[in-house]
């Protein structure tokens, strides 16, 4: 199952759990004066952690490697559309706050993502 390259301008590489080396897709986008970083799942062509389970270490390696303030960004999970028959592989986006234990996952529109990604 391969990954449209149209869901991230990058691969990214990052310690997941136990130091797994993983790999996401990256974006990173401004709109309106927010910094976006969107991080796509790559399924299979991931070794490592899933995006979801890397989740603020993920987000904190990001923020160091592209010199980015966690404070001032919004960051966002893309489980990408594969062509599946399975609904779990349909296209959606969720922005995700750090700021509870756990995390709270949001669903994003179709309206926000065409704002943010478009």
């Amino acid at each position: 199952m391969k990954v449209s390259e149209k869901y991230y301008d990058e691969q990214f590489p990052f310690l997941g759990q136990w130091d797994m080396e993983s790999l996401c897709g990256l974006k990173i986008r401004v709109v309106d004066n927010r910094t976006y970083v969107i991080v796509t799942e790559l399924y299979q062509e991931n070794p490592g952690t899933s995006v979801t389970y890397a989740g603020q270490s993920l987000r904190e390696q990001i923020c160091e490697a592209k010199g980015l303030n966690p404070a001032e960004i919004t960051y966002l999970e893309c489980n990408p559309d594969t062509n599946s028959k399975l609904s779990f592989y349909d296209e959606e986006y969720f922005e995700v706050d750090f700021t509870d234990n756990p995390p709270k996952y949001r669903r994003l529109t179709a309206d926000e993502i065409k704002h943010i990604v478009s």
